[in-house]
């Protein structure tokens, strides 16, 4: 059948198949059973035209309910600059291919060498790769490297406080290589230190991991654990929602040698799920056992200022079996709408959003405290999310908010809800949520 943007001949058709031994183009699915063959009529709708297309999926949007957000637990409705889109978009960044001729990929390696630099210092670690297809990812990438640089060990630790989703993906990367997963149970909402450091203590350790701020929004302290893991050959890696490290104290600070999480929070919309980027930052030691790829700075033969593809760890690229990397180029588009974002933002723009979404949750967990219907879940610090107990039906509560515009939390328990609030929300939607929870 003839298709009129395929560039293909019917001689250079046949020239193919003679080439591999084929006489016809159903040769090629001779292994595939009969029996499981489809062979009637694809159900497809007849072709349209541009502005048909257009008017077709502006009636799917106006089926969209645009919700009042104040559900988190890994993915936050922050601010978009309005003028990303139109950076995203400029030829010399927007590209779907691996950068691999440098020549004609300065603008897709610069912005990676600038997102590569921005992540490290919002992380406080040396190195930073570009970049990783989700947070939930980056974390299994970490237990792998920290698997992969121990000698003898072959148990990661991770603790109860940790997102559950995160904790799947890491179980299931785990599984196929052969690393066993233990999980330290939370004491009060927080990662039981101590039972780290009994464990730690017991050998065999090659890892550890934690999450800042954790699963319930809490703000956690890790003081004296990267000396713990250090003491007993262990890596330290700490997955943090990026967005929150403009005033949390970094990985770095906490001496962590891994540094994950997700990128989302850096301007991506929420878009029904993804695509999201995740972020992997680690120590100059780790750089060589860190999956995806790292571009350096230099100079070209006239003196200017140019970049290169410094490190791959693509199986496209090195050996199969020393590959640590299996990213594609997509990840690089997200990468830079976060490199946008924070160059747009800038540092004290960042430490605003946070500030905002910090004081947002505060005053909303006042006003829901001060209803009488609900009580914290845990008497600990957080950031911009929150868990509350509340006295009657939660399911009720989210369909009675969602009635009225609003996506009322997520629910983390029976009667438990969890609440959050970035820059975005405003006092007075707020206002409105607690009084419809009353």
């Amino acid at each position: 059948m003839a298709f009129k943007y395929f560039p293909h001949t019917e001689q250079d058709i046949n020239d193919m198949l003679a080439r591999v031994g084929a006489k016809s183009l159903d040769d090629l699915y001779a292994d595939v059973p009969e029996e499981i063959r489809f062979k009637g009529d694809y159900d497809l709708p007849e072709a349209m035209s541009e502005i048909e297309i257009r008017k077709f999926f502006d009636g799917l949007c106006r089926n969209d309910k645009q919700l009042t957000c104040f559900a988190g637990a890994g993915v936050y409705d922050h601010y978009t600059p309005s003028i990303i889109p139109y950076i995203v978009e400029r030829s010399e960044f927007l590209t779907s291919y691996t950068p691999y001729q440098a020549e004609i990929s300065q603008g897709t390696l610069h912005y990676i060498f600038e997102y590569q630099t921005m992540m490290a210092r919002l992380t406080g670690m040396d190195i930073s790769n570009a970049s990783m297809y989700d947070g939930t990812t980056a974390t299994a990438e970490a237990v792998m490297m920290a698997a992969a640089a121990a000698k003898k060990a072959d148990t990661v630790l991770v603790s109860e406080t940790v997102d559950p989703k995160t904790v799947d993906v890491i179980k299931t990367y785990a599984h196929f290589q052969g690393i066993g997963i233990e999980i330290i149970k939370q004491d009060n909402g927080a990662t039981d230190n101590n039972g780290i450091k009994d464990r730690l203590g017991k050998g065999g350790v090659a890892g550890v991991v934690v999450q800042q701020p954790n699963r319930y929004g809490i703000i956690e302290d890790y003081d004296g654990l990267a000396d713990a893991c250090h003491g007993n050959k262990a890596l330290f890696i700490i997955n943090s929602v990026a967005a929150d490290l403009a005033l949390l104290k970094t990985p770095g600070e906490w001496g962590a040698d891994i540094a994950v999480g997700d990128g989302q929070s850096l301007g991506l919309p929420i878009s029904f799920g993804g695509p999201y980027v995740g972020y992997l930052c680690c120590t100059e030691k780790l750089m060589r056992k860190m999956p995806g790829r790292i571009v350096g700075q230099t100079s070209d033969n006239r003196g200017n200022r140019a970049f290169v593809l410094t490190l791959q760890a693509r199986e496209q690229h090195i050996r199969r079996q020393k590959a640590t990397s299996n990213i594609c180029s997509n990840e690089s588009l997200m990468a830079l709408y976060a490199t946008i974002y924070m160059s747009v933002m800038g540092k004290q723009g960042l430490k605003e959003a946070a500030r905002l979404s910090y004081a947002g949750a505060h005053y909303l967990c006042d006003k829901l405290i001060a209803t009488g219907r609900f009580r914290l879940s845990y008497d600990r610090p957080f950031f911009n999310e929150f868990c509350v107990k509340y006295d009657g039906d939660v399911d009720e509560l989210r369909k009675r908010l969602e009635a009225e515009g609003i996506l009322g939390g997520v629910k983390t328990g029976d009667d438990e809800i969890m609440f959050a609030v970035t820059e975005r929300r405003t006092k007075e939607e707020i206002d409105k949520l607690v009084e419809l929870s009353k």
